[in-house]
């Protein structure tokens, strides 16, 4: 999550709390049977649909999503036209050092098969296959979130009519009524709130998440096959920019043709000096 992000949700968060207080207090909006019947009955739907095993993997996967940076599509770029440039001229078995220094899970594997010697057809097969997979088991673990967002704006009616129960209960007594009535009004707020502040922008982050790993996922699986074929090195500038908005594909292409000039009729050694200085792999694909 970047910094404008959390700019953003502190100072909506501080707007919100402090339209509460501006009422007659945040204590007026607090009940603990409101919030045990919210959350309890949420939380037991979530074990009444899911394993633990799924929910546990859901949890991790929205901490992820918030938390472990992805590598721009800028980076993945960079480090695969530098390998589709070393490769070119050194052969793909030069490739194998990078292994090592690549963090980005799906690219290391990739890399892995390309030089074990896996031809373009199969590294196609099990990149594509394992592109796919990885978007069925994001969309459980979104759907999980999705789930539970409905389920709790749910709850909170069921905890409104727990209280107009009590509170029809205790006609003719005004301690009741008094005790109850914040019971019934606080459950829907709780459920509202759960449902569309926590629960749907959780899934909603996966989702966004999802998609831009795939978006790199297809950009990797279009590096490596370009590399296995040992397809012209221009050719891939072409085909990975298309990737990149216009506004940025520029300084792409002259990132390129520099370290290309400077890669090229140099040393052994002063080829790894350069191809270090310039290879980028981004921090890993979470799957």
């Amino acid at each position: 999550m970047s910094l404008i992000n959390l700019i953003a949700i502190a100072i909506c968060g501080m707007v919100f709390f402090g339209s509460l207080l501006w009422t007659q207090g945040l204590a007026l909006y607090l009940n603990a049977i409101a919030l045990l019947v919210v959350v309890s009955g949420t939380v037991g739907a979530a074990f009444l649909s899911y394993s633990a095993h799924r929910l546990r993997s859901a949890l991790l996967v929205a901490r992820n999503a918030y938390f472990v940076r992805l590598p721009s599509q800028d980076d993945i770029i960079k480090a695969l036209l530098a390998m589709a440039v070393k490769s070119r001229y050194d052969g793909i078995l030069s490739l194998e050092r990078t292994l090592s220094r690549t963090s980005a899970t799906f690219l290391r594997d990739g890399l892995n098969m390309l030089v074990d010697g896996f031809q373009e057809s199969e590294l196609k097969d099990v990149l594509t296959t394992e592109s796919y997979f990885f978007k069925q088991r994001r969309a459980q673990n979104e759907r999980v979130f999705r789930t539970l967002a409905r389920a709790a704006p749910a709850f909170g009616i069921i905890g409104s009519v727990i209280g107009l129960i009590g509170m029809l209960s205790g006609i003719g007594n005004p301690d009741v009524i008094v005790k109850t009535i914040p019971i019934a009004l606080t459950s829907t707020l709780y459920g509202i709130l759960l449902g569309n502040i926590v629960l749907t922008p959780i899934a909603e982050n996966i989702y966004a998440r999802t998609h831009e790993e795939l978006l790199l996922q297809k950009m990797i699986i279009n590096g490596i096959l370009a590399i296995s074929s040992e397809q012209n090195t221009y050719k891939l500038e072409k085909k990975l920019c298309s990737f990149l908005t216009p506004s940025i594909r520029g300084e792409q292409i002259r990132h390129f043709e520099g370290f290309r000039k400077r890669y090229v009729g140099k040393s052994a050694e002063e080829k790894e000096r350069v191809f270090d200085s310039l290879y980028t792999a981004g921090s890993g694909i979470i799957s």
